[in-house]
């Protein structure tokens, strides 16, 4: 089987990239197509993936929207190559509009619930994957699941956390760290939407820069006195990087959710909610806010009283154990499509079976 695999944010890779792997070591094809944001197309060549680029991602409303048919037809040029048999993607727009046009089926994985983009991947979309929790009805090509995008990469599984990381940020033996993720706002959804203030960024860390190290990671220009804080590692480490670190404070919601997983306490800053964060937040793993008032004094809070890590340690083990295994259930499905989409349509609790 052909599988073309549409990426257009660094999470993706990190969720497509063990099913690609299993499906590879099963003799499946896969290629990924990919337009050049942020971090794709180097974790694309250092996990030895098979890929084309679509170039510069554009990051302007009217970019966004010239960039629709510019990727299409370099999305069905692609795929006329490869010849797919299925289409997997979050929520492409490109993936979905090419499927179609090849009477290929193309499977939605979404997450987010941003109704811009499922308006315009949806007709063309033969299935739709969904946590459980996403509190949005989207028909009958909806599956829902009980697990996470993100324990795909973060089950144990999967993930080992590697105390080499801590030679890398050059912390020291008891050390602890703090990581900043600040977004770029540009994404369709984020417009009109903002997190942290300068000011409310720069009260944050010099309190903690009196505490402990600080790590930024930033799709923002940072100011100069900021630069010295900036994470300039390897991506594909960053995981390694959230698991030992004694704080996360995130305007980004993968950032925060991988965190609450990771089983460190989390503060994400971001008017838009997320489902994953929603629960987290219910176990008391991550903790929410629509812009930057009170993160100072939450942080301050989860800083001055170590419980808080241990019972996030412990609410985050029992919230991981109660889902099932993402990657597994997606090796199943996709190459027993349309059989298995009959199968979770006739019976939900068929995805019990991979835990």
């Amino acid at each position: 089987m052909n599988i073309l695999i549409d990426i257009g944010h660094p999470a993706h890779v990190h969720l497509f990239k063990n099913f690609a792997w299993k499906m590879q070591n099963k003799e499946h094809e896969i290629f990924f197509t990919v337009r050049d944001k942020e971090h794709e197309i180097y974790l694309l060549k250092i996990y030895g993936f098979n890929f084309k680029s679509f170039g510069k991602h554009y990051r302007s409303l009217i970019g966004k929207t010239l960039g629709l048919l510019r990727f299409n037809l370099k999305m069905l040029s692609s795929a006329l190559l490869f010849k797919p048999d299925i289409f997997l993607s979050h929520g492409s727009i490109y993936a979905a509009h090419v499927a179609w046009l090849m009477r290929k089926p193309h499977i939605s994985m979404e997450d987010t619930g941003n109704m811009e983009q499922v308006y315009l991947y949806k007709p063309f979309t033969k299935v739709i994957l969904t946590p459980i929790t996403l509190n949005k009805s989207l028909g009958s090509k909806q599956i829902q699941l009980r697990t996470y995008h993100e324990l795909a990469y973060l089950k144990s599984a999967y993930f080992l956390k590697s105390a080499n990381v801590l030679k890398l940020l050059n912390v020291k033996s008891g050390e602890k760290y703090c990581v900043i993720r600040l977004v770029s706002w540009n994404a369709t959804h984020d417009t009109g939407k903002m997190g942290l203030k300068e000011t409310e960024l720069i009260e944050i860390v010099d309190f903690l820069s009196m505490q402990m190290k600080i790590v930024i990671s930033s799709e923002q220009e940072l100011t100069t006195d900021l630069l010295k804080y900036k994470f300039s590692l390897s991506p594909d480490i960053i995981h390694d990087v959230l698991a030992f670190s004694s704080l996360v404070i995130s305007e980004g919601a993968t950032i925060a959710a991988e965190s609450g997983f990771l089983g460190v306490p989390a503060i994400y800053i971001n008017p838009q909610q997320t489902c994953n964060n929603k629960e987290l937040e219910q176990n008391g793993c991550v903790f929410t806010f629509k812009n930057g008032h009170g993160v100072l004094e939450k942080t301050k809070e989860i800083i001055n009283d170590m419980t808080i890590k241990n019972l996030v340690e412990i609410n985050s083990a029992n919230l991981v154990n109660e889902k099932i295994d993402l990657t597994s259930f997606m090796v199943w499905f996709v190459e027993y499509y349309p059989q298995s989409f009959k199968i979770m349509k006739e019976n939900p609790n068929y995805q019990e079976r991979f835990r």
